[in-house]
Formats: structure tokens, C-alpha cells, sequence
């Protein structure tokens, strides 16, 4: 999906050991190199505008929907595979997950094919799969409205006065159709039994262990996974590190802090090339400028026709996505150039804008063989399901008050209200404990000012797995790491090649953001799909490297 998406959070149970549940004896791994339980054939229709690698085969693979009812009703997930192109030398798997939750990975193999050398291609099938209850995988609903203007209420941003009386009706509402719709489905969509899922198809791959990259809220999900399964586990490379124990509603909080750190690159960006932009020559006189353009789009809103109306929330939201990427961000100066003239109090060129405004992406239409609001019913699933949510109206709008603020930027939606607050289910589990036992096989990335996964997150996912991880730093801006020609790369690389670690943590000096005349990268960017999309700088370079931008 290529719209702008948005987030939803739960507050996190106390951390409890979840013990990995017993496979029934079918799911017992074949002879390594043997699937049998595995019939490839072609995919499913690709998303507009999307990458596909022509190598790439697919296949539909049945998994418990309760694994505390292994013989029960069954669900289709599906998978998807490159294979290496030198079987004798083939070591294993490298499963790979692009973030959200809700984000599909079917073709996120072709993605990595592209950025990583032969050295490491050569050894590993490259594994996707859609999670359950996403894309091709027995899709969940809860017929969200995905009209444009609805994204600032996929993501809670409050009125501009501070009002969430509409966030709490859409979470209301939401939470009971999302009920309605997916019934006995609903409750397990959850981190955990995608986690499970994982095994399973680990164990119809006919693999004793597999590898695997996860980026954002993969990297959340490969966490799970090797605390659930420490043996099954070969490398594990988390990017942009979700803190276990802020699962989940505290995590959207550090958004706050992490997004009003990030947005200074882009000030100190635009005001590098004053003439192009014309949004200021310093920092703060480009933080003037864009704080104007938000002010008077919350007070005059433009309709830009076809029931787009941009209004100042909708202008926050769509800078916290172009947040992400360094690529991103001369289409975000373009944006804020064009929006310019509302401050002074005159008419902006609206078709102007609008063209300014579909070049970041966030008018592009979803994929049409899943329900088109598949990816954000999915995103609420699995964190309202993965823990518990404060149910007060009065708490949130108390938090809402406070960030506002301390934190005006996104006018206090990272502690808005969520679906969550109403879920009509309590979790099944509680979420899995995150820990040190296990072998020394997980790498964490994670950059200095990221904006959805920050600084003090990675840090935290990485103290909770202790001994068993190596870190990697990065001082740079955007939501991930790996294949922006930093150090890491390297460290990636050998990793993945040679089982090789680095002794000691480390920490690479970033990569400068690129120039606005560089326009090819950014043309289509891939936007994020959901609050902890991972793979956004990932597809970037995967399409400057195909050179297909």
C-alpha cells in the first residue's frame, strides 16, 4: 500500500516468559533441503508500482490459527522464495520481515537480492512471507475508511485545539467493526503466533534454523522469535530496534521527542540551498517558515478537489512519514515551498500543491486483491492484541494536553487515544519476554535520529538481549539502516557470509543527505505503510542500485 499510514499502540503488560508451544509432530523439520510440505508456484499479483524479481516463486502454507489448539482451525500464509543460484554452497534460509505491523513482505526477497553481494547470495534462499492476517495471508478487515482525509484519524491527531472527541468516536467505532468482522480471527493476529508461524515454515523449509533480517517492527518480531526459539535461531539482524518493554502504547510516545529531534535535519537541510527552497537561510528561520505553513493550514484548511482537504494535521503527518529518509527530504522542501504563500494570508497554487503532495506518495491507491484497508486493520490487530491498553478517555486526553505541550509539533497525536482503549478482546498472552539466554548470533542496528524507532529504543532492545547481541550505531537522521552505505553495511555482510560479530559494539558516521537536484531517487519514494515500517530506505537504494527511479 502506497497511502500514507498511520499507528495504533497498546500500554505494555509487565513482561512474562512466554514458553515457546509445542510443535505438533507434523510440523517436525523434514531432511534439510527437503520441503515437502512446500508446492511453489507463481505469486499473487504484484501492488502498483511495485518490484517484483522474476526469479521470485511463491507458495500458500496452512498454520494454526490457536497454537494452544495445534489441531483446530487453520489459516493460509504465504511465502515466497529466491533461491540461490549455487546450491552447493547453500548454507540455509534468510527469512525477512519489512516492518509496521502490517507491512507484506512477499517481495522483500527481490529487495534484498539487489543489495546484498554475492558472497552472502550464494549461501541462503531469500525467504518473504505476508504475516498472518496481512496481504494473501487470510487478510483481517475492519472497514477503516482509507479516504485521504482519513489518515489524520488512522493516526490519532487531536483538532487543533487540543479536542480528541472524534479520536475516541473512530477508536470506538473501529474497535467494535473490527469485531464484528474478523470474529473468532480477531485475537490471534498477534506478534507471538507470527513468531510461531515463522517455526513453522522454518520447519516445512525442511531447516534446522534459519536467519533473518527484520527492519522496524521486525526487528520487534525477530526479537520474539529468538526468544521463543534461542536454538532455531542462525543470524539475526534487527534494524531500528523496538524496546521489548515499551510494548506498545509507550512506544508511540517517544515519538514525541524523537520526531522534534529529527525534524532539525530537515531545517538545517532546507536552509543549505535557501534559493531552491526559499523556506529560510538558517535553522531557525526555515522552523519559522514551516511552523507558519502548519499554523495557517489548521486555521484555513485547502481543498485541493476529489475530497482531499489539507489541513495542518494532514501536512504533520505526511513530514513525520518523509521523516523517514534522507531521499525523502527534498520532496518535503518542495512541499512546504508550494504551501508558502497560505502565511501571507493569499491563495496557494493549489494544482501546484497538489502535484507537490503526489509526489511524495501519499495519494497512491492500495493494492486491490487484499481489502484496501488491510494493512491498518492489521497494524491495530497485532498491537492491540500484544498487550493492554489504558482504557480512560480522561487519561489519554490528559497525556494529549501534556504533549502538546511539551512536544507541539505533531499536536500531541503520539499519545492520543488508539482502538486499543476499546478492544473488545483481551490478549490471549502476554507479550513474550525479550532476554540474554541464547547463543551470541543477533545483531542490532539503529541510527542516532531515527523518528519512529529513536536513539533510546535501539539501545533498549539491545540491553534487553544482553550478551547475545552486538550493536552497531549510526549518527544519522531516518527509519533504518542497512544499504545506506554506512558501516554497518559491512559489519551486515560479514555477518551474514561468516557468523562473524564484531567483540565490541561500534558506532559509523553517517552519510550525507543527498542533493535536491538529485530528484531520480525521490520521484517515487516508498512510504511507509505502518508506524514501524523499516524498509523504506531499504527499497530506496534497492531502486537506485536497479536503477529503475
Amino acid at each position: 500500500m502506497r497511502r500514507l499510514r498511520p499507528m495504533a499502540a497498546a500500554l505494555s503488560a509487565a513482561a512474562i516468559v512466554v514458553t515457546a508451544l509445542p510443535a505438533p509432530a507434523h510440523a517436525a523439520a523434514p531432511a534439510r533441503g527437503k520441503a515437502p510440505g512446500i508446492a511453489w508456484g507463481e505469486c499473487p499479483p504484484p501492488p502498483p508500482d511495485s518490484y517484483r524479481d522474476p526469479r521470485q516463486e511463491c507458495a500458500t502454507v496452512k498454520v494454526p490459527l490457536d497454537y494452544r489448539k495445534p489441531h483446530g482451525r487453520t489459516i493460509d500464509v504465504e511465502i515466497s522464495r529466491i533461491a540461490t543460484s549455487t546450491p552447493a554452497r547453500h548454507r540455509g534460509v534468510l527469512l525477512s520481515n519489512p516492518g509496521g505491523p502490517g507491512g507484506s513482505g512477499l517481495d522483500l526477497p527481490g529487495a534484498l537480492a539487489t543489495l546484498l553481494p554475492a558472497e552472502v547470495l550464494d549461501q541462503y534462499d531469500l525467504i518473504g512471507f505476508d504475516p498472518r492476517g496481512i496481504g494473501h495471508s487470510t487478510p483481517v478487515s475492519c472497514g477503516v475508511d482509507m479516504s485521504p482525509t482519513s489518515v489524520t484519524l488512522h493516526l490519532p491527531y487531536p483538532s487543533p485545539d487540543g479536542d480528541i472527541a472524534r479520536n475516541v468516536a473512530f477508536a470506538q467505532r473501529t474497535a467494535a467493526e473490527c469485531a464484528r468482522r474478523n470474529g473468532p480471527l480477531l485475537p490471534h493476529i498477534t506478534t507471538a503466533n507470527t513468531a510461531r508461524d515463522m517455526d513453522r515454515i522454518r520447519a516445512l523449509l525442511g531447516e534446522p534454523k534459519i536467519s533473518y533480517y527484520g527492519g522496524s517492527y521486525g526487528s520487534y518480531l525477530g526479537a520474539v522469535y529468538t526468544s521463543l526459539y534461542p536454538q532455531r535461531s542462525d543470524r539475526i539482524i534487527l534494524d531500528s530496534g523496538v524496546d521489548p518493554d515499551l510494548v506498545w502504547r509507550d512506544m508511540w510516545r517517544t515519538w514525541n521527542a524523537a520526531v522534534t529531534e529529527r525534524i532539525e535535519d530537515f531545517y538545517a537541510y532546507a536552509a543549505t540551498y535557501p534559493e531552491l527552497f526559499g523556506l529560510g537561510a538558517t535553522p531557525a528561520a526555515v522552523r519559522s517558515t514551516y511552523s507558519g505553513v502548519v499554523k495557517a493550514l489548521d486555521a484555513t484548511p485547502l481543498d485541493l478537489g476529489d475530497g482531499l482537504v489539507l489541513d495542518g494535521n494532514y501536512l504533520r503527518e505526511v513530514t513525520r512519514s518523509l521523516l523517514y529518509a534522507d531521499f525523502y527530504l527534498p520532496l518535503l522542501g518542495t512541499l512546504v515551498a508550494e504551501l508558502v504563500p497560505v502565511t501571507q494570508g493569499t491563495s496557494a497554487d493549489l494544482p501546484s500543491v497538489a502535484t507537490a503532495l503526489r509526489a511524495t506518495g501519499a495519494l497512491r491507491d492500495p493494492a486491490v486483491e487484499v481489502p484496501a484497508d488491510n494493512q491498518i486493520s492489521a497494524l491495530y490487530s497485532v498491537v492491540c492484541n500484544d498487550a493492554v491498553w489504558p482504557g480512560s478517555v480522561a487519561r489519554h486526553a490528559r497525556d494529549v494536553a501534556a504533549a502538546r505541550r511539551s512536544w507541539p509539533l505533531l499536536n500531541g497525536m503520539p499519545s492520543n487515544v488508539w482502538p486499543c482503549a476499546f478492544w473488545p478482546t483481551k490478549p490471549v498472552e502476554p507479550p513474550v519476554a525479550v532476554t540474554d539466554r541464547g547463543p551470541r548470533n543477533v545483531l542490532v542496528l539503529q541510527n542516532t535520529r531515527d523518528p519512529a524507532t529513536p536513539w533510546t529504543s535501539g539501545v533498549g532492545l539491545r540491553e534487553a538481549l544482553g550478551k547475545r547481541a552486538a550493536f552497531v550505531g549510526v549518527d544519522q537522521g531516518g527509519h533504518g539502516v542497512f544499504a545506506l552505505g554506512t558501516c554497518a553495511d559491512a559489519v551486515v555482510v560479514e555477518f551474514l557470509a561468516t557468523g562473524a560479530l564484531p567483540a565490541r559494539d561500534r558506532f559509523c558516521e553517517g552519510v550525507a543527505p543527498p542533493s535536491p537536484l538529485a530528484r531520480s531517487l525521490t520521484a517515487r519514494p516508498y512510504l511507509p505503510v505502518g508506524p514501524l515500517d523499516g524498509s523504506a530506505a531499504l527499497f530506496a537504494a534497492a531502486a537506485k542500485a536497479r536503477g529503475t527511479s
